[in-house]
């Protein structure tokens, strides 16, 4: 995934922007980069933040950079933000999306164009120069971004900061979220809702689907209206966005709480104690307990001094390792009680599995396990957030394959009917497999109704098939 973070302003920007793109540290994991125009000129810091936080990396550059205005991105992909010279004249770029046709994209370009693409070290392009690129086949920056906009398969929301004002683009189907704050004396755009709550910013303007806008420390210009139709990824509420964010006017932690709710009312499995498998599990379990009258406790403690996010190293081996490392338990909430975990979804089931282990290990006499939401089925094709490097990495699909063999494909609507025989038959096969007591995934029907969003505004793909 990854988050983008920019700021116009009357004064020097630089701090803004640093703790802006520190606040989306949560999304993304391998490269951290913050891009600035003074009267220098452009100037582009990038660093590696797989074994590193972003802030760690930036906190001594910090004094030396100035700027009033700046960019920052947080990506778990490609190195970004991109200092461009065109005929366009000179900007800096950042996104956050997939390009799925970008093979395609850039062979046409080279095709048209003659022009040249650098390799990163995988052998790829850089979507983020492509994405410059495409902007740069027409004869002003705002048609580029409508161009691109068009052109890419897959999602694209970007910010293109010129020598004297910020472009923010939305991805055409609103996918993922932008928001515009303002103060007194500057503007900014960013990914997450919160991260400008404590620079002084107020809530400006929320850019719907396909939205441009110029930004400028005076104010804000919508150059491109958005479009009506959205489909913006449900996971934002469930999993990977940040509790104090909110998006289309539906805050992440009230979503958390009514899924948990709605998840009890649906249960009457007997339990001593409620918990959240941390952290975005914790808010689910909340508003389950609040919804079952079953206490929330917490058995066990997440020892993040160290190892502050679990998915941090790219190794999954190491991931793994580390995830069980950082547990601590707590016998007394955990010896003779019967346990009911909630976490944000199954992926692999590989981390939960072993939590599970881990606390019969500890003496627990039952782990019943409660997802926040239905069993993944499908890749997401939108975009790069799913933990799952490959479809076969969901445990929900290779169940259905095994079960299905080659007519997998053709069966995996009726697999995700909650009321079909192949749906409570699949979610057996994984309790056994994962050695739950019980396995209840919550509904994508009250998963739905507690964003509290039209069904179809949302994007659900990755659980029906359907974006």
């Amino acid at each position: 995934m990854g988050g983008i973070f920019g700021v116009v302003s009357k004064s020097d920007c630089v701090l803004d922007v640093f703790f802006g793109t520190d606040y989306h540290s949560h999304l993304g994991t391998r490269r951290g980069g913050m891009a600035f125009f003074s009267d220098k000129g452009f100037a582009c810091g990038i660093h590696n933040i797989e074994n590193s936080p972003f802030r760690t990396k930036f906190e001594h550059e910090i004094g030396s950079m100035s700027g009033k205005i700046g960019i920052g991105c947080i990506s778990d992909s490609e190195p970004q933000p991109l200092i461009v010279r065109s005929h366009l004249g000179s900007y800096a770029i950042t996104t956050v999306g997939r390009v799925n046709n970008i093979r395609q994209l850039a062979e046409k370009t080279l095709a048209d164009n003659r022009t040249h693409f650098l390799e990163m070290s995988s052998g790829d392009i850089n979507p983020t120069e492509l994405v410059a690129a495409l902007i740069n086949q027409c004869d002003s920056i705002i048609e580029g971004i409508r161009y691109a906009q068009e052109c890419i398969s897959g999602s694209m929301t970007l910010l293109v900061m010129t020598s004297s004002c910020l472009y923010a683009a939305r991805d055409r189907m609103g996918r993922t979220p932008l928001t515009i704050g303002s103060r007194e004396d500057a503007h900014c755009v960013s990914f997450e809702s919160f991260a400008y709550m404590n620079l002084g910013y107020k809530d400006c303007h929320e850019l719907g689907p396909s939205e441009i806008v110029r930004i400028t420390a005076d104010g804000i210009e919508t150059i491109s209206p958005p479009r009506d139709a959205m489909k913006i990824c449900s996971f934002l509420w469930i999993y990977y966005g940040y509790p104090t964010s909110s998006y289309e006017g539906k805050n992440v932690e009230m979503v958390r709480y009514r899924c948990g709710e709605r998840m009890a009312r649906r249960d009457n499995v007997r339990a001593d104690l409620v918990a959240g498998v941390p952290d975005s599990g914790t808010a689910h379990a909340i508003g389950y307990a609040n919804g079952s009258g079953i206490p929330f406790s917490r058995p066990f403690i997440k020892y993040t001094p160290t190892w502050p996010r679990s998915f941090m190293p790219q190794d999954q081996n190491l991931r793994n390792l580390i995830a069980r490392m950082k547990i601590i338990p707590i016998d007394v909430l955990i010896r003779k009680k019967k346990l009911l975990l909630i976490d944000d979804s199954i992926v692999r089931g590989t981390q939960l599995r072993e939590t599970t282990e881990f606390l019969y290990q500890c003496g627990a006499e039952e782990v019943h396990i409660r997802p926040a939401c239905p069993p993944l089925l499908f890749g997401c094709p939108y975009l790069n957030f799913s933990r799952a490097s490959s479809i076969m990495d969901l445990i929900a699909r290779r169940v259905v394959d095994v079960r299905e063999g080659s007519q997998a494909v053709e069966k995996l609507e009726n697999y995700a009917n909650p009321e079909s025989e192949n749906y409570r038959q699949m979610v057996d096969a994984i309790k056994q497999r994962l050695n739950f007591t019980s396995l209840a995934y919550n509904r994508l029907d009250d998963m739905v109704d507690a964003i509290g969003l039209p069904a179809e505004k949302l994007c659900t793909h990755c659980w029906n098939g359907k974006g």
